[in-house]
């Protein structure tokens, strides 16, 4: 029996033990939740972030990273209030579901899905890459490395909560001691004039440095932002940590803040002293392991495998923790009935929402792997670490928008709701947040590049929208979500 509501869908009355077969298990607190958004960015600080510097060189970067810095903050603490307010799994589906109805909130939940399906997807195609180089072996073998990657992880992160969480804060602690151990490093080789100034007008390199600070002017910095994203991409993730944190509505703001708080810190340091020592910002630009050839440079390429082995401990604890997030985010759309409602069948004993973390690795791997065998190793590769990665940032930017739009709609539309967390921004940072990412969305198309991801996010959204029309928005469950929104966000009502 399916009950009618606004905006063309219903809902179905699920059978008894619907919600104790999709449970979960409460393990983390602030330290997990900071290691868990920590985790899944850090490895855009150890590559990715500084391919933009050819032509805008490093003052464009920086300016570039203080405007994404602007919009990251806007951001955060928005969601920091919106998770605090409305603390289940759903995270930017949640918020959106609340403040747009269930068009808005499946469209929101596509783009995150889109980006965290695919962000994983790059970053195991990253992991194979520096395993290879490690072991050298032939580039056949590549599919070899991803597919065990998937198996590991996945694996760790169905062994149950406390397991993942603990894997996930001793991962990002090592891969911060190495950024540590880097910067210490080179401090004392660094010469910023030099090095970090050696990108001239036009993108010619400076061979005693000292040029100017913005080579191609205000637009070589806006140019960059793409790249800038980098720096700071899917710490918005942790709100999907909703339903296993203790305290999620105390919890959850204190580990966005410190983790956006530690990256910004991080951040600085790398564009500082990574650039800072040769061969520079120019050859850096084209670097695809800035912080292992910053490394090779301090201590020569006789350590190079030792060094690559460390980096790899960056790519390995935002796999992990992605992985985490695309798996609650399955979970959560299927639990409400956006995706097919198997999907949030959690494991009878660790609680572990298994199903879905099987599929969201299976699509990109797979996605992957009909990559690689059509195209072949050398064009395949260019795709998933290029086309693939510009998928999922443009996903990222569109969830941006549209999570700062549901912080503006929700202020507006239930002034009332219970709000134990406030962002100190408001409304005007949610609204520098939905700006700053359309003009980062400007720019992301006028690269040629990137406008072949745009195609690829259609297509994924096309998709999505069509199992939606015909079958989702008839089978919708009144989820805590749902009931949240349904129930005009004064309390999250029991669905079971």
């Amino acid at each position: 029996m399916s009950e009618p509501v606004g905006g063309g869908v219903s809902y179905e009355k699920v059978e008894d033990g619907y919600f104790e077969k999709r449970g979960l298990k409460r393990y983390a607190g602030v330290f997990s939740l900071w290691a868990l958004g920590v985790g899944a960015v850090i490895s855009g600080q150890f590559s990715g972030w500084n391919l933009g510097m050819g032509t805008g060189g490093w003052g464009g970067m920086f300016v570039a990273t203080l405007i994404i810095t602007v919009m990251y903050l806007g951001l955060t603490f928005s969601i920091a209030e919106m998770a605090a307010a409305q603390p289940h799994t759903g995270g930017a589906y949640s918020f959106a579901r609340s403040a747009m109805g269930p068009w808005g909130g499946f469209i929101t939940g596509l783009c995150e899905n889109v980006e965290y399906v695919l962000t994983a997807a790059v970053v195991c195609f990253f992991i194979g890459s520096y395993l290879g180089g490690i072991f050298e072996t032939p580039s056949w073998a590549q599919p070899l490395y991803w597919i065990g990657a998937y198996i590991v992880f996945v694996g760790l992160n169905a062994g149950g909560v406390a397991m993942s969480f603990r894997f996930t804060v001793f991962i990002t602690l090592l891969a911060l001691a190495c950024l540590a151990v880097f910067w210490i490093s080179a401090l004392p080789h660094a010469d910023f004039g030099k090095y970090a100034l050696n990108v001239g007008p036009g993108g010619t390199e400076l061979k005693d440095g000292h040029g100017p600070f913005l080579p191609a002017g205000v637009g070589g910095a806006l140019a960059q932002l793409p790249f800038a994203v980098w720096l700071f991409l899917a710490i918005e993730q942790l709100p999907l940590a909703a339903e296993e944190s203790h305290t999620p509505q105390r919890d959850l703001p204190k580990g966005i803040i410190l983790g956006m708080l530690t990256l910004i810190v991080s951040a600085l340091l790398v564009l500082w002293l990574n650039s800072s020592i040769p061969a520079g910002a120019f050859a850096l630009a084209k670097s695809g392991e800035p912080i292992l050839d910053g490394f090779r440079a301090i201590y020569g390429g006789s350590l190079a495998k030792v060094l690559a082995a460390v980096a790899v401990a960056g790519l390995v604890a935002s796999f992990h923790a992605i992985i985490f997030a695309y798996g609650r985010q399955i979970y959560s759309l299927s639990r409400a009935g956006y995706f097919p409602r198997a999907l949030s069948v959690t494991h009878g004993v660790r609680k572990t929402p298994d199903v879905a973390l099987i599929t969201g690795s299976l699509a990109g791997l797979a996605v992957m792997l009909v990559v690689w065998f059509a195209l072949g190793a050398e064009k395949g590769a260019a795709v998933i670490g290029g086309t693939l990665l510009n998928m999922a940032v443009f996903g990222a930017m569109l969830s941006y928008v549209a999570q700062g739009l549901s912080y503006i709609l929700l202020r507006r539309k239930f002034p009332l709701m219970e709000r134990p967390y406030k962002s100190v921004f408001g409304v005007g940072g949610a609204a520098l947040t939905v700006v700053i990412s359309l003009v980062t969305i400007f720019y992301q198309l006028k690269d040629p590049v990137y406008r072949t991801g745009v195609i690829g996010v259609a297509i994924w959204f096309a998709l999505g929208v069509a199992y939606f029309a015909a079958i989702g928005r008839k089978k919708l469950v009144l989820s805590p979500e749902e009931a949240f929104a349904l129930n005009g966000g004064k309390t999250a009502y029991e669905t079971h």
